[in-house]
């Protein structure tokens, strides 16, 4: 028997989220027919109303949940019935649960090896018509038919009415009307959320420690020793959580860090953490039920046990679920917040521009077992390799000639220096060799990079494959080069949980966080594109509507038979059907011309000759292994077709050359400025509305197609953002003082403010409550990557905590 629920996932979603319905409906018929959030949000913008990738994911996550949810009523309906114990009300109650807390708290008394619930004990005892009874006809009821001599539970009527008032409690607890009552009353009312030291702490911090009589075995100092260390950490660990000790927050206002942090020292056992509900709410929960429940015909004494069933609902078991549902709720929107101030900052890291055509050398900074080198030539070739021990003693000057030498050796201005340990150091050294003239005549400069995954991923299988003669040191100093040069390719490479742009990410279920980011890589790599001759694996893997089995069945495809000519090709991928082709096709491009390169990003104007020259060369190469029968429509497949390298998908070629021919011009003028002109003029003399609907197109695929035909060849929607912050020399957190003025690069945002790196070394925080309105340039908050002015507020050198105010956003 299949259980239906008496809501509606669209309805839900659509009051949660407050989107048309029409849309959420069509989004999530997309996404049960595995349409990927990238190819929904650029090639469905009519079915979506133009929804943003963000709230499609919204949708995404929610109908998931509730499809989890459904699932989850399902089973545990099922296993009741089995069980024999499945009546009415306790259907009606499931069938209306719309969060999972409700689901375990109805399910619990029938878990295999719980307790069973007071009111399934009582009912055992066959007390439940009676309980109907008192509920409905009281004036027909008569406790002392019900009394047993002797067998527990029924042995007097005191017990009798025990069994029924918790029989009653349990029938008033699972009433819809009754629970969307305490609901609305929740709503309107002032419940906290509220922490304080936690007792067993409370309890170590007044005991007094006990000193020995004796000087004691050595045994015993090193005892006191960890003892003492241990009681330091806790002191320690204490300490981070003081503004939590006596701490209560309205739960409407509760801030996801605010959540996080206080779940975080529960768990430690440093907090106790609660929910408070105010006796208003009982009060006012008890005089509507007493109205609801209690017939008029009912006796004094029925009365007064109905009264108390309905308080010990109250007290038992309906504030201890609201309790838990406001507990589960605020941990699940910080963990939401935590998720997307993660992906908000990855995505910003992910798009960051690629340095282009420079040589760079890497720094993994290190001090005993010295810094790691990595010369990478402009399209990401390793040059050189090594090891500078700039941090050890006499030999730092000679390390120095050294570095000199490899610089000036490959014309290198570019250093990027990894984040990690030693850095400050490293970033010192070589800020003093700049500001000597140490690599004149070249003019170097340096850039900070996020070295986090970068270990992880030197000791990888890919980084093995990728570098096997190389130790997994240089491997880093490697990864951290090429981060610079081009993030998205680099990045890719690594799990996304590795990369530390977040806020509390640690603190959420890896499941979660792991849906979300690799969503946002995939988001990413799509709508960055790729070319499809020269991309990686580990690249194309990430493009909608491919997987690490199909990326490498088009990679090996390519190896056997040469370039890919047109997109049509990949439909002769083993494993990639026309729904991966539908979902993947708008993402990749063929740029002939760059076929051998080694750089993604650098693209040139082709050449019809070029691309004609390729066309034959891979049609050689091809149908030699294919039989004479496949041969004419191997050649038809294998023509060359300009639109392959715009973002304009397959599915609308059709409509595109009914579109040039309105517009006059040919596709191979694609790219060209001739083609731009062209468009433009369309543009500005055309009803795009007629045009629309002459076409029998929206006007959003429309927009994308003239959009598509206009962008240059080798367009990256990268080159919009923020550019990675160089610098030539830095200043000491010692030389800050407050109202100093610094300029800064935004490295990381949390929902309590933003770091900057103001090249000290350390980052310093501008608090939310610094980020005045006039300065933020009419955005709600700052991202990762965004150039600021800041002054300085505060300096607190023995913490390396730095204060920062928002005086500029560039």
């Amino acid at each position: 028997m299949v259980f239906t629920v008496n809501w509606d996932s669209v309805d839900l979603i659509v009051e949660q989220l407050h989107l048309e319905k029409w849309a959420v409906k069509n989004v999530i018929t997309m996404l049960d027919e595995d349409n990927t959030i990238p190819f929904i949000a650029r090639y469905r913008k009519e079915q979506t109303n133009n929804m943003s990738v963000d709230k499609l994911r919204e949708i995404l996550a929610l109908h998931q949940d509730l499809k989890t949810l459904i699932s989850k009523i399902n089973n545990v309906c099922k296993s009741i019935e089995k069980l024999g114990k499945m009546n009415p009300q306790l259907q009606a109650a499931f069938q209306n649960a719309q969060s999972a807390e409700e689901v375990d708290h109805l399910y619990a008394p029938y878990k295999p090896g719980s307790k069973r619930s007071l009111a399934e004990r009582a009912r055992e005892l066959g007390l439940e018509p009676l309980a109907m009874k008192v509920l409905q006809s009281p004036n027909t009821v008569d406790l002392n038919m019900f009394v047993k001599a002797g067998q527990e539970g029924l042995s007097s009527v005191s017990e009798v009415e025990e069994g029924t008032k918790h029989i009653i409690a349990d029938v008033i607890a699972k009433n819809k009307e009754t629970m969307d009552k305490m609901r609305d009353l929740c709503q309107h009312a002032y419940i906290t959320l509220e922490s304080t030291m936690s007792k067993s702490l409370t309890k170590k911090t007044k005991s007094k420690e006990t000193t020995s009589t004796a000087a004691g075995s050595e045994k015993n100092i090193v005892e006191k020793k960890n003892e003492k260390t241990s009681k330091q950490d806790k002191k320690a660990d204490a300490q981070k959580y003081e503004q939590y000790f006596d701490f209560k927050v309205p739960v409407k206002y509760a801030k996801p860090h605010q959540v996080l942090a206080m779940n975080r020292g529960e768990h430690q056992k440093i907090l106790s953490v609660k929910v408070n509900i105010p006796e208003q709410v009982k009060q006012s929960f008890c005089q509507y039920c007493q109205r609801r429940w209690i017939p008029p015909q009912a006796s004094a004494h029925l009365r007064k046990l109905i009264s108390d069933a309905i308080e010990d609902a109250y007290t038992r078991l309906i504030s201890p679920l609201m309790c838990r549902h406001y507990r589960s709720e605020l941990t699940k929107m910080a963990e939401k917040a935590s998720v997307e101030v993660f992906a908000s900052n990855l995505k910003r890291l992910l798009l960051m521009p690629p340095v282009r055509n420079r040589v760079v050398l890497g720094v993994d900074p290190g001090f005993k077992n010295g810094c790691k080198l990595a010369v990478i030539s402009q399209t990401g070739q390793i040059l050189e390799t090594g090891v500078s021990y700039l941090h050890v003693g006499r030999a730092a000057e000679k390390e120095r000639e050294k570095i000199k030498e490899i610089c000036l050796k490959y014309r290198c201005e570019t250093v990027a220096i990894g984040n990690g340990t030693a850095c400050r150091e490293t970033e010192a050294a070589f800020s003093d060799m700049i500001q000597k003239r140490y690599f004149a005549p070249l003019s170097v400069m340096y850039c900070i990079v996020n070295e986090d995954g970068a270990s992880i991923y030197s000791v990888s299988k890919e980084a093995e494959q990728e570098m096997p003669k190389l130790d997994p040191n240089e491997r880093s100093a490697v990864s951290i080069a090429r981060r610079l040069q081009d993030p998205l390719v680099e990045l890719v490479k690594i799990e996304p949980k590795h990369i530390g742009v977040g806020m509390y990410q640690h603190d959420v279920a890896d499941s979660q966080l792991k849906s979300s980011l690799d969503g946002v890589l995939e988001e990413c790599v799509s709508f960055v594109g790729i070319d499809l001759n020269i991309c990686t694996e580990s690249l194309l893997k990430r493009v909608s509507g491919m997987s690490a089995l199909k990326a490498k069945k088009v990679i090996e495809y390519r190896e056997k038979n040469g370039p890919y000519v047109n997109r049509q090709q990949l439909l002769g991928v083993k494993g990639l059907g026309p729904k991966s082709f539908e979902q993947c096709a708008g993402f990749v491009r063929i740029t002939p011309n760059v076929i051998g390169a080694t750089n993604t990003n650098h693209v040139q104007e082709p050449k019809d000759e070029v691309v004609s020259n390729i066309a034959k060369g891979t049609k050689r190469k091809a149908v030699s292994k294919t039989s004479t029968s496949k041969r004419q429509k191997m050649d038809e497949n294998l023509s060359p077709n300009w639109l392959d390298m715009t973002w304009i998908h397959p599915e609308s070629y059709d409509v595109t050359n009914r579109l040039l021919k309105k517009i006059g011009i040919t596709a191979n003028e694609i790219g060209h400025p001739s083609m731009q002109r062209a468009v433009d003029n369309f543009i500005s003399t055309s009803s795009l509305d007629s045009v629309a609907k002459d076409l029998n197109i929206g006007a959003p695929t429309l927009d994308l197609i003239l959009n598509g035909l206009k962008q240059p060849l080798g367009q990256d929607i990268r080159d919009d953002y923020e550019k990675p912050l160089f610098k030539k020399g830095l200043t000491s957190i010692n030389d800050l003082k407050s109202g100093t003025f610094l300029t800064g690069c935004v490295q990381n945002t949390t929902h309590f403010g933003a770091f900057v790196d103001i090249g000290v070394g350390k980052s310093g925080l501008i608090h939310v409550s610094k980020m005045r309105p006039q300065n933020m340039k009419g955005k709600q908050t700052l991202e990762l990557g965004d150039k600021v002015e800041v002054k300085v507020v505060s300096v607190d050198v023995n913490r390396g905590r730095i204060g920062l105010e928002l005086i500029k956003l560039y």
